[in-house]
């Protein structure tokens, strides 16, 4: 009795390799941005907990890693921003200027 969602392919995404496709679905999904009911919490290979939101296409579900740049970019998509990338294209998505406001102190490569 396995459903046809049951045997699709599962990706992880983590915002550095988030491809204009993959976040127009986020936006189309949650057009009001995500809240705590939507969020899903796992441990990942290396046992560490993960916070992800959940997008479905017809032979994949990604589980997109919650950051404060995913909230802030999904707040201000624009899908003509990516009009001259390919839909898979994991550098069209660029990250976000963050305000003192935005920052909720994650862990960013630029801080030190």
């Amino acid at each position: 009795m396995n459903s046809k969602r049951d045997n699709l392919k599962r990706v992880i995404v983590d915002f550095k390799k988030l491809t204009p496709e993959i976040l127009a679905l986020l936006v189309e999904k949650y057009p009001d941005g995500y809240d705590d009911d939507n969020i899903i919490t796992f441990r990942n290979a290396n046992n560490e907990i993960v916070e992800a939101v959940e997008v479905t296409t017809e032979d994949t579900k990604y589980l997109v890693k919650v950051s404060t740049k995913l909230q802030v970019t999904m707040e201000n998509y624009d899908e003509d921003d990516y009009e001259d990338f390919d839909d898979d294209d994991p550098e069209a998505v660029q990250d976000p200027e963050l305000t003192p406001e935005d920052d909720l102190g994650e862990d960013d490569d630029d801080d030190m």
